[in-house]
């Protein structure tokens, strides 16, 4: 049996989007995976490291799945159910969870850490990191790149054309340079993903609030019932997501 319109939309308006599981979307949503597999290579670095930060550690999921975790772990987060969750998650592994604002300056004294990470940070504050990692230190992340996702920002805001060159590898690099970070590795990869029904759309952005800023179902419930029946006809809305992964290194 077919759901209605107002069936999904209800269900995805009242699950709770704490954390950075996705998992909800299972059967509903699909996304291709970056070929590099970063929360392998972030173990492998973590594993080496004495002192360590991850920035925008969301619900902590990534982090803890780390195999080994070094003897000071530091993670930051500014969303409150977030900090929540990775509180729970990661003091238990023996990491602590530092809240902030999400604004610079870092909580932390310079050259604290010789590895700092970070995975889908909102903003990338360089002269931060530069700051807090130890000469010879490391930053490894991976970024959201430019254009992601902007199929379904741009159905329900317009053209956003001079948002689409924002997050560009080559000025991210640019920026990490001028901030004395060398630049050992930068990859850039588009990844397919489709939306199922009009729900997993609904919790897709309530969850990453940066693709359509300020979306409520009751404001955008036109367009959503519009793109509910283009899903039924098409079988799925597809779009594209862009990821970045990059390391830099602090000049021993």
């Amino acid at each position: 049996m077919t759901r209605s319109f107002d069936d999904l939309v209800a269900e995805a308006a009242a699950v709770p989007v704490a954390g950075w599981d996705f998992s909800w979307l299972e059967g509903r949503a699909t996304e291709e995976r970056p070929s590099w597999g970063y929360q392998r290579m972030m173990s492998d670095r973590l594993a080496t490291a004495g002192a360590a930060l991850d920035v925008e550690t969301g619900g902590g999921e990534v982090l803890a799945g780390a195999r080994k975790l070094p003897r000071t772990m530091v993670a930051t987060e500014s969303w409150p159910p977030n900090i929540v969750r990775a509180t729970r998650l990661l003091h238990p592994l023996g990491a602590v969870v530092v809240a902030t604002s999400g604004e610079p300056p870092f909580p932390f004294a310079d050259e604290a850490f010789d590895l700092v990470t970070s995975r889908h940070p909102v903003t990338v504050w360089w002269s931060e990191i530069a700051r807090v990692l130890r000469p010879g230190g490391t930053y490894f992340a991976q970024h959201v790149g430019p254009g992601s996702v902007f199929e379904v920002t741009e159905y329900f805001l317009g053209p956003q054309f001079e948002a689409r060159s924002k997050r560009h590898p080559a000025v991210e690099t640019a920026d990490a340079v001028a901030a004395g970070l060398r630049i050992l590795d930068v990859r850039m990869e588009r990844l397919r993903m489709e939306f199922f029904d009009i729900g997993a759309v609904v919790y897709f952005l309530r969850k990453v609030i940066w693709i359509v800023p300020g979306f409520t179902v009751e404001a955008h419930r036109d367009r959503l019932r519009d793109l509910h029946e283009r899903i039924a006809k098409d079988g799925s809305f597809v779009a594209h997501a862009s990821r970045v992964l990059i390391e830099a290194r602090k000049p021993a």
